[in-house]
């Protein structure tokens, strides 16, 4: 176990976090040895936003040093491209993209020294650093915690980062800032019990406003829409709750589950739809295990009489208010007062940056600065140079956004001249934000095992040809939106886009052709007001000849005022595949080779590199997630027993005994509590007392071990009490895993 970080920021780390990390050490430490199954720790590890990332049929990437595991049998695990072979990625999470100048430096010191020196910014606000070893993920996640930053729950089948608008706050049309609100959810439903059940990934957003993009709550699987209401000549704050909503092979719009729920209910809503999802969801098949599937299904009407019913049975619960009283009037506080920009000297390029990258603040002398990311990366100098502007200009008013680029608000605009000149001379100053030039695009061929298409080295290509035409573009090209997912999956968000494009490929003949298929009319507005749809399929390395056909035929047909979706409506899928079908018919090998190459890659296209995605992980069973966290208990038991802390040897495993307890009562009731007479009391009443513990042999000698060290604490601690104490924790955990199978139908040694 890794003590130096450990101790070192012990006091600075909160002790849930603290323990959860030492938990998570100690289940890798029995994988290494095969003592815990593959499939709990992948999903393990994925809760804890560890993921497995592509390479070239498992060869070592840009020099990246691997350090293979050997376990017992002095194998390595089940193939060449596994978390112990090669670095992978890990994600953190961000709050509704809330960043302190404590966390920027802390992320760069990471990326610099774990990672490959870059920081990569999602479209859910989270951050990314690719090219991690598995090794290192305790410390990393320690020096994260101590920042108040997690990866919990960043992954897997959980409830992703809680995303909210980048300008809540400070927005000229907002109904109300969404932040505190945004970020007591995120609190709220970090590790709670009612999200570790579910079959899929549950992502939520806050929008303050309607018609604006913000954070998107159409697409989300449940989203939160800022209304207010008077009662008695007062003003009420509450949301419109939105839930189904999602993008994925087959987008959903969300529909209306609440018209209007007050702020005191968000928290017990929030954790209703959690634990409807959880029991009703789909589990077996994959494809089918979002919680859009199952609105879908049973329909609007009786998803929300469940959610209802299950609010009226859930347990009071203090958490679900006693945080209202500490919102403050004003989330944020400016750094410096604010000031009119006047007639003040302005630098060569600043005039097209301010018009694409300043947003005027709802409080007057103060604006929002873009901070334009190229495919939303930011190497580690520049994040520290970005930390020292903030400390001048803004404090710790910094936020990601969805658009995958990072905002500094509050600036003083008679600071915008000054500021422009520090952003552009670490890097960071390009204009074009939130244009057609600010694309978006997932990780695709470069690190995703899903990614069909290189969708970084299509939108790394398009932006640079983008840029040399901006100073001549029509305004109504520069305000397209382009988005680029690498596969169907959409996590490039292309199906809300002007212009989308994912990857796919075809034959010909024995040739693959990398190409992209062309998805037109998505709203970016109206928080994804609608979705577009696909039209056709084109060559990756003609997507920017398409690209300029299409825009260049939109500017010459469009009638006064129409918009894009409009023009494409009323051009008619049919004619756009006749505009595109030039580009369809593919070439010989020998007529074009180059067409047979994808963006970036000098290498013949294939797609034989393709694994196995982790972006949702398998459906592990809650009691295999629960009882795993039991053993690594048991585990850390028996390392403390080794270092002579007989004591801490002792209570640990008391506390791998409750652990297994609750994790086996768990698959009867939901609700029971931390509390360790809580635990014991439900456990006897459910399995000891019905006997559904007791096995053909030792009947219930093993719970008795717990009762009795439930009851009565050692009056010693030396090295025989603890080894005893171990010992009987291992049995006790042993036993839980039969009665669950008994119980589950599951025949354990039939022999």
């Amino acid at each position: 176990m890794s003590e130096s970080w450990k101790a070192k920021l012990q006091d600075r780390m909160p002790q849930e976090w603290s323990h959860e990390i030492d938990i998570f050490e100690g289940q890798m430490e029995l994988r290494r040895q095969d003592r815990l199954d593959e499939k709990v720790f992948a999903e393990t590890r994925l809760r804890r936003g560890v993921y497995g990332q592509r390479y070239d049929n498992g060869q070592r990437h840009d020099g990246i040093e691997t350090r293979p595991l050997e376990f017992p049998s002095g194998e390595l695990t089940k193939g060449p491209d596994t978390m112990w072979d090669a670095p992978g990625m890990q994600r953190i999470k961000v709050p509704y993209g809330g960043l302190s100048i404590a966390q920027m430096e802390a992320l760069a010191d990471l990326a610099e020294e774990y990672s490959d020196a870059i920081l990569h910014v999602t479209t859910r606000q989270d951050f990314q650093l690719h090219y991690i070893h598995i090794d290192d993920t305790p410390d990393l996640m320690r020096r994260l915690a101590a920042v108040g930053l997690t990866t919990r729950e960043a992954c897997g089948n959980s409830v992703r980062n809680v995303t909210a608008c980048p300008l809540a706050g400070v927005c000229r049309d907002q109904t109300f800032d969404v932040t505190p609100y945004s970020a007591a959810l995120a609190d709220f439903l970090l590790g709670h019990d009612d999200v570790q059940d579910f079959g899929r990934k549950f992502k939520v957003a806050f929008s303050g406003c309607e018609h604006h993009a913000c954070a998107l709550v159409n697409m989300h699987d449940l989203g939160f829409l800022a209304r207010t209401r008077d009662v008695n000549g007062e003003t009420q704050r509450g949301f419109t709750i939105y839930v189904g909503g999602g993008l994925g092979t087959v987008p959903h719009q969300a529909e209306v589950l609440e018209e209007f729920a007050t702020v005191e209910e968000i928290l017990p809503i929030s954790q209703a739809v959690s634990r409807v999802f959880a029991r009703h969801g789909e589990k077996r098949n994959r494809n089918r295990a979002r919680v859009k599937f199952l609105v879908a299904s049973v329909g609007i009407e009786e998803f929300r009489r469940l959610v209802r019913e299950e609010r009226k049975l859930l347990p009071h619960d203090e958490a679900w208010t006693d945080w209202i009283d500490d919102v403050p009037v004003e989330w944020e506080r400016p750094l410096k007062a604010g000031m009119v920009l006047n007639g003040a000297e302005r630098p060569e390029g600043f005039d097209d940056w301010f018009r694409t990258n300043v947003y005027h603040q709802r409080q007057p002398g103060y604006s929002v600065v873009t901070v334009n990311l190229p495919l939303g990366d930011i190497t580690t100098w520049q994040m520290r140079q970005l930390a020292d502007i903030a400390r001048d200009y803004v404090s710790d008013n910094v936020r990601t956004t969805v658009e995958q680029n990072i905002v500094l608000r509050w600036v003083p605009d008679a600071d915008l001249p000054a500021l422009y000149r520090a952003l552009k001379s670490v890097g960071l100053g390009d204009a074009g934000a939130g244009t057609i030039v600010d694309i978006t695009a997932c990780p695709g061929t470069d690190t995703c095992k899903l990614g069909i298409a290189s969708s970084r080295g299509l939108a790394a290509e398009l932006r640079q040809r983008l840029a040399v035409r901006n100073a001549t573009m029509p305004d109504a090209v520069k305000d397209l939106k382009i988005k680029i997912s690498g596969c169907f999956n959409s996590c490039g968000q292309h199906h809300v886009a002007d212009i989308g494009f994912f990857g796919n490929s075809r034959r010909s003949g024995t040739h693959k052709v990398p190409h992209f298929q062309v998805v037109l009319g998505g709203q970016w507005d109206e928080n994804a007001g609608s979705f577009g749809l696909a039209m056709t399929a084109v060559p990756a390395k003609s997507v920017p000849d398409v690209l300029d056909a299409l825009t260049d035929r939109y500017v010459a047909e469009r009638e006064r005022g129409e918009n894009f979706q409009s023009w494409v409506r009323r051009l008619g899928r049919k004619e756009v595949r006749a505009m595109f079908q030039q580009w369809t018919k593919l070439p010989a090998y020998e007529e074009n080779p180059d067409l047979f190459l994808d963006w970036g890659d000098s290498r013949s296209y294939s797609i034989g590199d393709i694994g196995v995605g982790e972006c949702a992980g398998e459906v592990v069973s809650l009691f295999s997630i629960e009882i795993s966290k039991a053993e690594s208990e048991h585990f850390d038991a028996l390392l403390a027993l080794d270092e002579g802390d007989y004591r801490q040897a002792e209570g640990r495993s008391y506390q791998a005994m409750l652990m297994a307890a609750r994790a086996l009562v768990r698959t009867q009731f939901l609700d029971v509590s931390l509390d360790a007479d809580d635990i014991v009391s439900e456990f006897r009443t459910r399995f000891y007392d019905t006997e559904l513990f007791f096995d053909r042999y030792a009947k219930g000698k093993f719970a008795r071990y717990l009762f009795a060290r439930h009851t009565r604490a050692p009056e010693r601690n030396d090295q025989q009490e603890a080894r005893r104490r171990i010992e009987e924790a291992q049995l006790f955990i042993e036993a839980t895993h039969a009665a669950e199978a008994r119980v589950n139908g599951v025949i354990v040694n039939p022999a």
